[in-house]
């Protein structure tokens, strides 16, 4: 009697189990198919994590012969994903400034060296070879400046000299600038009795500039002038010297006289007695 009881007893269990199995297998299909996670709070063990037997409705239960449907199970843990990092902007420092070369100023004209303080002019002098070639004597001095030796009448033939001497400094411009090939030489006259201040600088720049430039000054004086030792000379026809140097920046200027023989032929005088001298006149520069 007590076997019979027990038998049932384990069939019965059997059956129960069973239907346990298919009613929970029925579940957990209805619970994979619908998404819904099923969370066992009863005493039964926690079935591992990395496999669920899943069987089919229908089929044999699980323990009998039949197919085991093992499924690895999603994973139900968040994915770690790293926080996208905001790209940070660039931190490039701004690129110091190129170095510029130091620009090459900007062309100038050069300004002309300024001229010496003193110059003396090598020449050849002649005294005139008569009383009306003072001219002609004057105005070969400054060509032998310039490496010219014409003879005087060769020049006082340029210049239209005659008995009554040469006409004005506009003969010796033009006499000067054709026996040297160039047009160095102009004219400037003086026209008043006396010089103004003017005129006296200008003939000291006018001295300056060509004797610093190698070329003579020849001047048509009328009347008296004393030079710097005291000498007295007096032309009150008018006559015709060379300026060949000066010193003192022009302030005085060394004088070649054609009408006076040997050493005393060249004097020292002042800028401002000469322009006094040459008035009513001029002179070539």
């Amino acid at each position: 009697m007590k076997h019979a009881i027990n038998g049932r007893f384990r069939t019965a269990m059997s059956s129960r189990r069973n239907r346990l199995a298919l009613a929970s297998a029925a579940v957990l299909a209805a619970a994979v198919s619908t998404g819904i996670v099923l969370t066992s709070t009863g005493s039964a063990e926690t079935p591992d994590a990395s496999t669920v037997a899943v069987a089919e409705l229908g089929a044999p239960a699980a323990g009998q012969a039949g197919a085991a449907v093992t499924a690895a199970p999603e994973s139900t843990a968040p994915e770690t994903t790293a926080p996208a990092t905001p790209s940070q902007p660039a931190t490039t420092e701004p690129a110091p400034a190129a170095t510029k070369a130091k620009a090459a100023p900007a062309s100038t004209p050069s300004k002309p060296p300024a001229p010496p303080k003193s110059k003396l002019l090598d020449y050849q002098f002649q005294t005139q070879i008569n009383g009306w070639y003072c001219g002609p004597a004057a105005t070969r001095i400054a060509l032998t400046v310039r490496d010219k030796q014409p003879s005087q009448d060769a020049v006082a033939a340029e210049l239209g000299t005659t008995t009554s001497g040469t006409n004005s400094a506009e003969d010796t411009t033009r006499a000067l600038n054709k026996i040297t090939g160039t047009d160095f030489y102009g004219t400037t006259a003086i026209p008043g009795g006396a010089a103004t201040s003017a005129q006296m600088d200008r003939l000291q720049a006018d001295v300056v500039h060509a004797v610093t430039s190698g070329y003579a000054v020849v001047v048509n004086i009328a009347g008296s002038a004393t030079d710097l030792d005291g000498g007295w000379h007096s032309y009150p026809g008018g006559h015709y010297l060379t300026v060949v140097g000066y010193r003192d920046n022009g302030r005085t200027v060394k004088i070649a006289d054609p009408a006076i023989p040997g050493e005393d032929s060249n004097y020292w005088m002042s800028t401002v007695d000469l322009a006094n001298w040459a008035a009513t006149r001029g002179y070539s520069s």
